[in-house]
């Protein structure tokens, strides 16, 4: 059998991997999204997926669109039977749907978590475990029936970084059991459906009006790919890599450096220090905020960033 991979991320760079080590399913053809500009020197960059292709020695397209003309007619000269898609970033719309089979590799448990970011919102909801569904592709979003669905407990101290690594492992392991056993297709249900939408800049920032208990998810939820972030006084935003809930923290404010029952100073809204450490008091509960990033700078422990720059919006 015959097989294209359709695939853009590093999640998808690793199920690919996985795929190309079956001799029976290696994929004869592999497309992705085109190189695009990246970083703070918009330098232009290879999707994961187009690099990993290269290094396998797998056949590379990189169209506009995998709805096309021109990339329909480069699936129909690879001669498949069936589409593998995981994590391309883009809808797959007729007359792909029809003209093969086109399974769909999506980490979450079907039918909750529907859409563009099902991991960072599972960890964001503090679900207790996500997992991989194999569906078929359908014109609606994420609805087509499941052939196989496996199970990953999320554990306390995940972050997206952690997680994904196992849910790509199972991913790789479902889509080839998929393909050898061709298991029959059930319909998902219509309760429990919930949907996951793409990260916007309003997730990404640490809102201390909201529980202690969610933001630590938030951090968790995007670490490394994306980034939490808190608003300093001047407007900037810093960026948030690692924090922890703070235990022992009563629910008022979390008090001036060295200081556990000094008045808040800080100028930015929530931020205070204690002891050396970098707190921002929230409603209710204190995060401590481990490792941050300053803005144009690099990550540092939330210690180093007082003892440098003296808590925000103080001179």
């Amino acid at each position: 059998m015959s097989v294209v991979f359709i695939g853009t991320s590093e999640f998808a760079a690793a199920v690919l991997e996985r795929m190309a080590g079956d001799e029976t399913h290696r994929p004869a053809l592999v497309l992705t999204r085109p190189d695009r500009p990246r970083g703070r020197g918009r330098r232009l960059s290879a999707p994961p997926v187009a690099e990993r292709a290269k290094t396998l020695g797998i056949p590379l397209e990189q169209p506009a669109s995998v709805n096309d003309p021109q990339a329909i007619e480069l699936i129909a000269r690879a001669g498949c039977s069936t589409v593998v898609v995981c994590s391309y970033g883009e809808l797959i719309k007729e007359p792909l749907l029809s003209a093969h089979e086109v399974l769909n590799v999506h980490p979450s448990l079907l039918p909750r978590w529907r859409g563009a970011a099902p991991v960072e919102r599972a960890l964001m909801a503090g679900d207790e475990q996500t997992g991989i569904s194999i569906m078929r592709l359908t014109a609606g979003l994420d609805s087509g029936p499941v052939c196989l669905a496996a199970a990953e407990p999320i554990r306390p101290d995940d972050t997206y970084g952690s997680l994904a690594e196992r849910l790509q492992r199972l991913g790789g392991e479902l889509i080839l059991r998929a393909l050898h056993e061709a298991p029959p297709f059930v319909e998902q249900p219509q309760d429990g459906v919930t949907y996951a939408e793409k990260i916007a800049p309003a997730d990404r920032l640490l809102d201390p009006a909201r529980p202690a208990i969610e933001l630590e998810r938030v951090v968790r939820a995007l670490h490394p790919h994306i980034g939490a972030r808190v608003a300093l006084a001047d407007g900037t935003l810093l960026g948030v890599h690692r924090a922890a809930l703070d235990p022992d923290a009563p629910e008022a404010d979390p008090g001036g450096e060295g200081n556990a029952g000094a008045p808040h100073t800080a100028g930015a809204p929530g931020l205070g220090a204690r002891e050396g450490r970098l707190l921002l008091r929230c409603s209710p509960g204190v995060l401590e905020l481990l490792v941050v990033q300053p803005p144009g700078g690099r990550p540092m422990e939330g210690s180093a960033y007082l003892r440098g720059h003296g808590l925000p919006g103080r001179r």
